[in-house]
């Protein structure tokens, strides 16, 4: 899992970015062969300026074959509001993989009980069901 950290009216440090993404990665971390990357941006609304809540953080995960999940997180230090996100974030993706009633697999993709049991031959089940039901309306 590649993760990318902006930061805008944020002193971008290296520190800052590798903390960022240690904590983020850490909270993920069961997610990670399901997530080709993860994109962090941690802001300061106000500026210079002071304000309750306006530490940002906008966390966007990329998950294999599906669309982004993004979630956002407002707190009054940058601290919370990474750890806040995060915590969003693993909500999200724990919905989005118990929503597709499957769970991560070690390859990075979705496994679904149903997807385990393949179906031989589907098009002559849906043909002869079509059939039957043809039948049973009296049209032949």
């Amino acid at each position: 899992m590649q993760v990318q950290v902006n930061s805008n009216h944020i002193e971008g440090s290296v520190r800052l970015h590798e903390w960022v993404g240690a904590t983020v990665v850490g909270r993920l971390e069961r997610f990670e062969d399901f997530l080709s990357r993860v994109e962090v941006h941690v802001s300061d609304e106000n500026g210079s300026k002071g304000g309750a809540d306006d530490k940002r953080c906008q966390i966007e995960a990329r998950p294999k074959g599906h669309q982004p999940v993004s979630v956002t997180h407002k707190a009054e230090s940058l601290e919370q509001a990474v750890e806040g996100a995060a915590e969003k974030m693993l909500h999200a993706l724990d919905h989005l993989v118990g929503k597709l009633g499957a769970k991560v697999v070690a390859t990075g993709h979705l496994e679904s009980e149903l997807a385990a049991e393949p179906v031989e031959n589907a098009d002559a089940l849906l043909q002869e069901d079509f059939l039957d039901k043809q039948e049973a309306r009296g049209k032949d």
